[in-house]
């Protein structure tokens, strides 16, 4: 990265995290609806949707990420919102076509969304005893610690993605394809979780 970029990404890391965290409370707490029916053949559907949903991740990511230097910044934090909206839609795609609705919840969307990525954060939110998953609740605050954690770690991501908008049209296809590769790791965290047998903290 050159010294110029490296002025440019000089971003106060605690504003950002609490704006990420902010953010990311805001998306979990207004799970979107889905016009998805329950599937005969839901793995080969949620397949579907991952892919259709991981291309539209990645146009929103290319499509604003080419603006180069500067003004490319200014997008980055946009592009992640729109990309984590998506990620949102199909999250709440697959659980209607496994069937599982009425599990879908703020601790099992932050699971899907960032078991990927930030593992340690979420790890806490699903436990797996025998054959099924067990979806623990939290309270707000348990929820803002964690949404806490992913910020921190989404912070670091953000600066490394920023660097690219220094980079025209290269920057913006390395942009996409991570957009697109981190959507589909969202697909399969969600057919894994919906896939199997849930059940709610405290059930028999």
């Amino acid at each position: 990265m050159t010294e110029h970029a490296r002025d440019e990404l000089a971003i106060p890391a605690h504003g950002l995290v609490q704006r990420t965290r902010d953010a990311l409370l805001e998306l979990i707490s207004r799970v979107p609806e889905s016009s998805e029916d329950r599937a005969v053949d839901a793995a080969m559907r949620a397949r579907e949707l991952t892919t259709a949903a991981a291309l539209k991740a990645a146009t929103i990511s290319g499509s604003l990420a080419l603006p180069p230097g500067p003004l490319g910044l200014v997008t980055v934090l946009p592009d992640l919102y729109a990309v984590w909206r998506v990620q949102a839609r199909l999250v709440s795609d697959i659980a209607a076509v496994y069937g599982q609705r009425a599990f879908l919840s703020q601790e099992s969307m932050a699971w899907c969304l960032f078991r990927h990525a930030a593992a340690q954060a979420v790890r806490d939110v699903i436990t797996r005893v025998g054959e099924r998953v067990v979806v623990n609740g939290t309270s707000l605050r348990a929820l803002e610690a964690i949404l806490t954690k992913v910020g921190v770690t989404t912070t670091e991501r953000l600066l490394e993605r920023g660097a690219a908008r220094f980079i025209p049209v290269v920057g913006a296809l390395g942009v996409a394809a991570y957009a697109y590769y981190d959507t589909r790791q969202v697909g399969h965290t969600a057919m894994d979780l919906f896939g199997q047998e849930i059940v709610a903290a405290g059930a028999p």
